[in-house]
């Protein structure tokens, strides 16, 4: 006969036999009935062929405890994981471990960084600083599972009152690394599944500004006479001559340049690809490179630029020099990258070739047949490039001006 409520009130009062009395109740549950008037609902079970009791809590009658109903419900979850292959008595252990310590917000959003992004992405400690100056002050210390849409909207919606496009970014971000914790089976939310961008800020709008060759060519002159140790006009000199991205140049040691072979080599883990990038040197450029890797050696810096500086602060120097230059339109530094794409692309130069000095993956079915850097042609084409850059100087024997729009 079940069990009653009735039933389990009269039994705290105990009774006078020495050992525990065992009452069924039904489906595996029953009471394991005390003297002392302590009564505790116990599953049992077979597994393997062993028979196991597991307890599941104590009746008393009061808030605290666990009463009838719930037992029941106890006793259904444990029936479940048994037709699921699964022990109740491990599963629930489990359980109680992650009651007694959830997963939070951070550690979610940690666990994506040290698992994936450290090893997948070169821009990784952007990720982290976003995070730490965005999430994690706000919601970094709660549960994970406790942690609905609207708390995940209360950051980004005061993030993208002051910018956007970084919030759509960081937003993006958070929603990589619970998908990445959900199929490790690390924690699991589905708070952003439903929100897009636009939802939370907006994308960054693809640019198209070009600068024109009088631009280009103050920027040069610019640069050259802030002379040799000025960061942000070496800088300038080297994103200019190589199309290269800024990360690329900020990050950049001594021992990838090569003087002697004429060559540069970015390594994978400072491209934002993450392949290794392979550019010869042109000449216009080889004495700023040469000065620069023997001041690097005279300071023991492991940069070629002397020093490292944080992406946020080059990128803000950068969109303030044309304001600086009186050019007429504002401009960044990866700018530079599509005005040499565009002047070489103008100048005749294979599109191959343009994309391999700017370190893109082939496409099509050039990814597949394309295997070499071609140092030649591309050497060719920044010397071109040089020409353009410094008409006044004489290019090498080798290079024939094509005409620039």
């Amino acid at each position: 006969m079940a069990i009653s409520d009735s039933k389990l009130k009269a039994m705290l009062r105990g009774h006078d036999d020495d050992t525990p009395r065992k009452v069924a109740d039904r489906d595996g549950l029953s009471v394991l009935w005390r003297n002392s008037g302590k009564v505790s609902f116990v599953y049992r079970y077979r597994i393997l062929g062993k028979a196991k009791n597991l307890t599941l809590g104590s009746y008393t009658g009061q808030e605290g405890g666990l009463s009838l109903s719930e037992a029941r419900k106890k006793a259904a979850q444990c029936r479940a994981w048994l037709e699921e292959g699964n022990d109740p008595a491990l599963m629930t252990r489990i359980g109680k471990d992650e009651r007694l310590k959830p997963v939070t917000v951070k550690d979610a959003l940690e666990y994506w960084l040290c698992h994936h992004a450290d090893k997948k992405r070169s821009n990784s400690e952007k990720h982290r600083q976003q995070f730490a100056k965005w999430v994690y002050p706000r919601i970094g210390d709660l549960p994970l599972s406790d942690c609905d849409t609207r708390h995940w909207l209360s950051v980004f919606d005061e993030y993208s009152k002051l910018a956007p496009v970084a919030s759509g970014y960081c937003f993006q971000n958070c929603k990589h690394a619970l998908k990445f914790c959900r199929v490790r089976q690390f924690a699991v939310s589905n708070a952003l599944d439903d929100l897009t961008v636009a939802d939370v800020g907006q994308k960054a709008s693809k640019r198209d500004r070009v600068l024109t060759l009088e631009e280009l060519r103050t920027l040069w002159d610019w640069s050259e006479k802030l002379g040799p140790y000025c960061y942000y006009g070496n800088l300038a000199k080297i994103l200019l001559a190589f199309g290269a991205r800024t990360q690329e140049v900020r990050l950049s040691a001594p021992e990838e340049w090569n003087l002697a072979e004429g060559t540069w080599t970015v390594p994978a883990s400072n491209s934002k690809t993450g392949n290794k990038i392979v550019r010869p040197i042109p000449d216009f450029i080889r004495p700023t490179i040469d000065a620069l890797l023997k001041a690097a050696a005279a300071q023991s810096s492991p940069y070629l630029l002397g020093e490292l500086k944080r992406p946020e602060a080059v990128s803000q120097w950068g969109r303030g020099i044309w304001k600086r230059l009186g050019h007429s339109a504002p401009w960044t530094w990866h700018d530079l990258r599509r005005s040499l794409a565009t002047r070489l692309n103008e100048a005749g130069i294979a599109p191959h070739v343009v994309e391999q000095i700017l370190g893109h993956a082939l496409p099509g079915v050039m990814a597949h047949y394309v295997h070499t850097v071609r140092l030649p042609e591309q050497k060719m084409a920044l010397e071109l490039w040089g020409g353009i850059l410094k008409p006044s100087e004489k290019p090498a024997d080798n290079i024939v001006h094509l005409q620039v729009g």
